[in-house]
């Protein structure tokens, strides 16, 4: 028994030994055959993965055997350099047994089907872009949605082309650059062409200040059409362009909420709309930054390019070209000053826009070209008008009416115009302009910079054209034949000019200056009115007072001045009683004049009060002259005398009635 028990334990450790032994040659085969699998898995092609790359639509599942392929081919091409690379799909090659897959017989066969089929890849996709592309330039066509939907998703091609085939990558990048080449071309000219039919063109080349008169009157009338009179000159809600002008991040929903929308031109053209030439140019390049920003980004993700040679700028160049030739076609035959200075706004506001887009490097140099063809014809409208100004006499733009003349408010609206555009964007008054272009002068002594020389120039034609102005008044004024019907012409207009500046809420140094020149000519109407009717009594005031501040009076033994000797008698006595015969006549006269010169009533109330204190000033000034001369015993036409009570109870009756 015992013998049979030891034999028996010498089985079991036999079988445990062999049970050990078919263990590791099963784990054996088991790696072997994991690992067989795998290798097969990265080299063998499955018929479903050829058949959609070579018959199958070029979708998601297209793209993703695109990719299961480009794995199997970089595997298969796997060498003995390799082995050690830690980025390398198989480090140490693992699952081909530590041989190289390209040495391995399987690798040898399948690289030459993976190429074939690899080309079948690239045929594919080539076809594929292509006929996508061909879609870019047919009419009407979003082109936003092909490059996100049929491009955009598909981006990996692209790079697989790049890798596979570089001269079918640089094919595909010339045909795209080509097709949105073309199709921004035609659809900015189409845009332009279709923009200029709603074209209202304010001013023309004799819209300016200092018209002829002629030019003014239609055809077959005498009469001046007042529908010519400030179309070009007045800004009114213009300004309203530069408000919120472009979002400057395009997936900002608020700030796109907030802008103007560019000019949709066929619905404008239906309802019969028109709109000044700075709308139309806000809306080109408004749509022309949008269209940059886009296909700025879309070429660099999609084509990967990140350098100086990269396919924006032969998508866009010839855009770029066909704009600015289209501008300065435009601004040839442009006289629209206010059109101009608020286009420049516009640029200078769409320079921070691409820069907050990140598109400054391909978009700035095009704005600045732009800015550089509105400050010389800027300039060269500017000077049409001073010329206007300075060439102007009564005979070509009328004359001999008291009342404000349509240079001065033309002046005065096409200044206030400028400065109110200059003006925008501040926030307060001794802040510099935002635009750097030049800051309108809040009063005289005003010694803020304006930082370069376009903006200086146009604050100097400014200067030039204020001073051409003042003596344009005068000699429109000199055609008048007396001196009171010249100081009223010279008031209305310098009235009318300040309550322009005013209504505008416009101040500066042109206000200021014509301010001056008001209460000077206001000064002189008070004289001359009051030499109409109290001239007497006025000149006499005066003579007698220098008489009397010259010489010192001879005085008698007692020390009393001799009233004979200093003035008169008669005379005084003469003046007392005319004065008091006739001074309430004489206020209804000055009343009844001031009512009629001026065409301001509020102006006419403040000179109507400045003659009638000047007036009772100077009777106030008459009696003290008789008192002076008759210190000891007053004559007996002093019972004449009108009292100063009285006369000022009569100028408070006619401030109330009226």
């Amino acid at each position: 028994f015992q013998a049979d028990l030891s034999g028996l334990s010498g089985d079991i450790r036999q079988l445990q030994d062999q049970s050990r032994s078919l263990a590791v040659q099963v784990d054996n085969r088991r790696d072997a055959e994991e690992g067989l699998r795998l290798f097969l898995e990265r080299i063998v092609v499955p018929p479903n993965l050829a058949e959609c790359i070579c018959r199958g639509e070029v979708d998601e599942l297209f793209l993703e055997c695109v990719k299961d392929l480009e794995e199997k081919f970089a595997y298969v091409q796997l060498t003995e350099q390799a082995i050690d690379d830690p980025a390398s799909s198989d480090p140490g090659f693992v699952l081909s047994s530590g041989i190289p897959p390209s040495q391995t017989a399987a690798g040898k066969e399948m690289i030459e089907h993976l190429s074939k089929l690899r080309l079948k890849a690239v045929e594919r996709t080539r076809s594929y872009f292509l006929n996508v592309m061909k879609q870019l330039r047919r009419p009407k066509t979003h082109i936003r949605m092909i490059q996100t939907h049929a491009l955009l998703k598909y981006e990996y091609l692209v790079d697989f082309l790049l890798v596979s085939s570089p001269t079918i990558h640089i094919e595909i990048r010339d045909v795209y650059v080509e097709s949105m080449s073309k199709t921004l071309h035609t659809l900015f000219r189409t845009y332009h062409k279709q923009l200029l039919t709603l074209d209202m063109r304010l001013a023309t080349r004799v819209d300016l200040i200092a018209v002829e008169e002629g030019a003014l009157r239609d055809a077959f009338s005498t009469k001046v059409n007042m529908r010519k009179r400030g179309d070009a000159f007045v800004l009114g809600d213009r300004a309203k362009v530069l408000d919120g002008t472009i979002s400057e991040s395009g997936g900002d929903k608020d700030a796109a909420a907030s802008s103007l929308p560019p000019i949709n031109a066929h619905l404008a053209s239906m309802n019969g709309e028109k709109y000044s030439y700075e709308m139309i140019f806000r809306s080109i390049i408004s749509h022309l930054i949008d269209a940059a920003t886009n296909e700025y980004i879309f070429a660099r993700q999609f084509f990967k390019e990140y350098g100086q040679n990269d396919c924006w700028e032969a998508i866009f160049g010839k855009t770029l070209s066909l704009v600015l030739e289209q501008l300065e076609n435009y601004l040839f035959n442009c006289h629209d000053a206010i059109a101009i200075l608020l286009m420049i706004k516009l640029t200078h506001s769409f320079k921070r826009t691409v820069k907050a887009r990140r598109i400054d490097k391909v978009m700035e140099p095009f704005l600045d070209r732009v800015a550089n063809l509105f400050w010389p014809r800027l300039k060269m409208v500017m000077d049409a008008h001073v010329r206007s100004i300075r060439g102007a006499n009564a005979k070509k733009v009328g004359g001999g009416d008291i009342h404000p003349h349509l240079v001065s408010r033309r002046y005065a609206e096409f200044t206030c115009s400028i400065l109110l555009i200059l003006n925008r964007g501040r926030k307060n008054p001794g802040e510099s302009n935002i635009e750097g272009l030049a800051t309108p002068r809040v009063n005289q002594n005003d010694s803020s910079s304006h930082r370069g020389s376009a903006g200086d120039m146009l604050m100097n034609d400014l200067d030039v054209m204020l001073e051409e102005m003042i003596l344009l008044l005068k000699r429109l004024a000199d055609v008048h034949a007396t001196n009171i019907k010249r100081n009223v012409f010279m008031i209305n207009n310098l009235d009318q000019i300040i309550t322009i500046f005013k209504e505008r809420r416009v101040s500066g140094k042109e206000l200021n200056r014509f301010s001056e020149l008001l209460v000077q000519q206001r000064e002189l109407f008070v004289e001359e009115e009051l030499l109409q009717t109290f001239s007497k009594m006025i000149a006499f005031v005066q003579q007698t007072e220098a008489h009397m501040s010259r010489i010192s009076a001879p005085r008698s033994a007692r020390g009393v001045a001799a009233p004979a000797d200093v003035v008169n008698p008669d005379v005084v006595e003469s003046l007392v009683r005319e004065f008091a015969s006739n001074w309430k006549a004489g206020i209804e006269q000055i009343n009844r004049n001031v009512l009629s010169y001026f065409s301001n009533f509020r102006n006419g109330m403040e000179i109507l009060k400045q003659v009638l204190t000047q007036l009772l000033l100077y009777y106030t000034r008459f009696q003290d002259v008789i008192r002076k001369v008759w210190r000891g015993k007053p004559p007996s036409f002093c019972k004449d005398l009108v009292s100063t009570s009285v006369i000022l109870a009569e100028i408070k009756k006619h401030a109330l009635a009226i």
